[in-house]
């Protein structure tokens, strides 16, 4: 019966260091991740407000910048498209695809 005790007292102290080195992996990985968000820096950038401020202007402009660019790409692309499809004389969408390039181009003339 003592060896018994024996017994189960080993495994369960073998589960328990099982566990601990579990944990101690996780705790590894988090600490790696709370590196990588480097959460004082946020912190100091929070605490500086005339820099918050600087940095989300920044941020606005270039993200209107690059959605006004991309906008013009994307208009230029299909009105391109647009006059070669009037170049095939499609019966109907041809007409109409015409008047709407005249339209445009009048519009970025004046």
């Amino acid at each position: 019966m003592a060896g018994d005790k024996d017994g189960a007292g080993e495994e369960e102290r073998y589960r328990q260091r099982q566990l601990q080195r579990r944990l101690i992996v996780r705790l590894a990985r988090l600490s790696a991740k709370l590196e990588k968000l480097d959460l004082a820096g946020y912190m100091n950038l929070l605490n500086n407000p005339r820099r918050y401020i600087l940095v989300n202007f920044a941020g606005g402009v270039f993200r209107g910048l690059g959605f006004a660019l991309g906008a013009t790409l994307l208009a230029a692309l299909l009105i391109y498209l647009l006059q070669r499809l009037v170049v095939l004389n499609l019966p109907l969408i041809g007409d109409f695809i015409a008047e709407l390039v005249r339209i445009v181009q009048e519009q970025l003339k004046g």
